[in-house]
């Protein structure tokens, strides 16, 4: 018995230790409100945020799916606490018109990489030598690409409210575009699924799209698909001075993007450790296009997400514990 005591001790220390610990996290009694766009492949990274928050000790709700403007505005007044899908410079627009810096907190840089643009199917570009979306302006060419009889080219837009809606639109007009070239706008997973059945039955496309997202595992391009180049840099609203030709002097319309965590500012201030969390985490790109991937081929229901979180957490274990690390010691 006498030497159990000491064990027992020790065990109760431990106990109290650790509860200790919990208790003066710094998200202890504090509710957090994410959101992310009905864009079900950004779970992933919005998720993974959510994991590394109550690792902090604060209490994470699951994330409200609004749209990109509706976020925006909400977090503005407090309704919301995150979004970590801010894109830069394609939600500036969004962002300026809810406040901007005022009511935002922005640090750190998540996501790098984020391309966006214009793409066909490889054999109508092989077979028409098509390589600029200005070609489009040949009617003989659009006609190529028109799925519905009326003669004009139906390119595969995106969902209004993302704001690549506002980008196409304005390019569409700004191209010389718009008598023979109609940019399709509505559920881009219903259109995209209409395109890939186009591509399937072997006809013509012309979409939209963006990375990380699982459709360029599926069209791949260079062999499936090819990026279209565009005449002259031209983007709406706080984007206009953006030049988007890349060092090498190809054109694709859209300046790669980096995507960051942004939360509402007055939040943020009396939250330290989680606006150095914000701060810190990064993400690659090409781990989010794995797991889109594994969504698309059928491990897309709320387990498989919250599972996929998991696991990238056990195999960054060392990097994510390193964030909560550096939140904690902002919180002292």
């Amino acid at each position: 018995m006498r030497k159990t005591a000491p064990l027992f001790a020790a065990v109760l220390t431990t106990f109290a230790l650790s509860h200790a610990a919990a208790a003066d996290l710094p998200g202890k009694g504090i509710t957090v409100k994410p959101a992310q766009s009905t864009i079900a492949e950004e779970g992933f990274q919005t998720l993974l945020v959510s994991r590394a928050l109550e690792k902090l000790g604060y209490s994470v709700e699951k994330p409200s799916e609004i749209d990109y403007n509706v976020a925006y505005t909400s977090m503005a007044s407090g309704d919301i606490t995150f979004v970590a899908t801010n894109w830069q410079p394609l939600h500036d627009d969004m962002y300026n018109a809810a406040g901007g810096d005022k009511k935002f907190y922005r640090a750190g840089t998540y996501i790098s990489g984020a391309a966006q643009g214009y793409l066909i199917d490889k054999k109508t570009a092989e077979q028409y030598h098509i390589t600029n979306i200005a070609q489009l302006k040949d009617p003989k060419i659009a006609q190529l690409f028109d799925s519905n009889g009326d003669g004009k080219a139906d390119m595969t837009g995106c969902t209004p409210g993302w704001g690549c809606e506002a980008v196409i639109n304005h390019q569409n007009s700004a191209f010389g575009l718009s008598d023979t070239v109609t940019a399709n706008m509505g559920n881009y997973s219903a259109m995209v699924a209409d395109t890939l059945a186009r591509f399937k039955q072997g006809k013509p496309i012309l979409y939209y799209t963006w990375t990380p997202y699982w459709l360029s595992d599926v069209l791949k391009p260079g062999r499936d698909v090819v990026w279209l180049q565009v005449p002259f840099s031209s983007l709406p609203g706080a984007q206009s001075k953006v030049d988007t030709r890349l060092p090498n002097g190809a054109n694709y319309g859209f300046p790669v993007n980096t995507m960051h965590i942004v939360a509402n500012k007055a939040w943020a201030e009396k939250n330290p450790a989680a606006a150095k969390l914000f701060a810190e985490m990064k993400l690659p790109i090409s781990d989010i296009n794995a797991e889109n991937a594994a969504m698309h081929a059928g491990q897309a229901s709320e387990a498989d997400i919250n599972r996929h979180v998991d696991g990238w957490i056990k195999a960054h274990q060392q990097q994510f514990d390193g964030w909560i690390k550096e939140a904690l010691a902002a919180a002292k």
